[in-house]
């Protein structure tokens, strides 16, 4: 039943997005996020769900928050890369 339910949905957001895998919302309020316009680490567990659903491992993910982000993913090995059109909201420095 959820391969169909995915099937479907993959179908509905290609109509809408055309070339979009998937589509996704953050939402983390009790951390202080109403929602995180471009999740990054979200999509580390997203993209092997999918690619396992889709059958590959490059995908074209679309965060649909307020701001909107587009991110280019490709699932390698144990890892997935992210690319994409960012926002600089923090510079600092580590010392460990």
């Amino acid at each position: 039943m959820l391969a169909f339910l995915c099937k479907q949905l993959h179908r509905h957001i290609h109509s809408l997005w055309d070339g979009t895998d998937f589509v996704s919302r953050f939402f983390a309020p009790r951390a202080g996020v109403p929602e995180d316009p471009v999740t990054g680490s979200a999509h580390c567990t997203l993209v092997p769900f999918w690619a396992e659903r889709l059958g590959k491992t490059t995908l074209h993910a679309r965060q649909i928050s307020t701001r909107g982000g587009e991110l280019f993913c490709t699932l390698d090995g144990n890892r997935v890369r992210l690319a994409g059109q960012c926002t600089l909201y923090l510079r600092g420095e580590l010392v460990v």
